[in-house]
């Protein structure tokens, strides 16, 4: 599996999120509880940056419709979303945060 080195660990803020792409994907970094994820940063309803939105309690809230995605799963919790978004590996070492969009290990 190919990880991809996104940003330092230190760019994404506390219970929030930070937009980077890995290969042409728009993928949002989003740090919840001391955990940090990996998800598809554009929203499956209306197609807007999940980064720009809030991140708590496990998910993460689209700005435009407050659709929320579970960070884990990428599933939504709430309408008006109805489909998931993709999630992917993520390590963090020695300060930095690495994505993996393969879906393998």
């Amino acid at each position: 599996m190919t990880y991809v080195k996104v940003c330092a660990l230190d760019e994404v803020p506390a219970d929030g999120a930070l937009g980077v792409e890995v290969d042409g994907t728009p993928v949002a970094i989003a740090r919840s509880g001391g955990d940090v994820f990996a998800l598809n940063d554009i929203c499956s309803h209306a197609e807007v940056s999940l980064s720009e939105g809030e991140v708590y309690d496990g998910t993460i809230e689209c700005w435009l419709h407050g659709s929320c995605f579970d960070l884990r799963s990428g599933k939504p919790t709430n309408p008006p979303a109805t489909q998931p978004v993709a999630t992917y590996k993520v390590r963090v070492e020695d300060g930095e945060v690495y994505v993996s969009l393969a879906g393998d290990d």
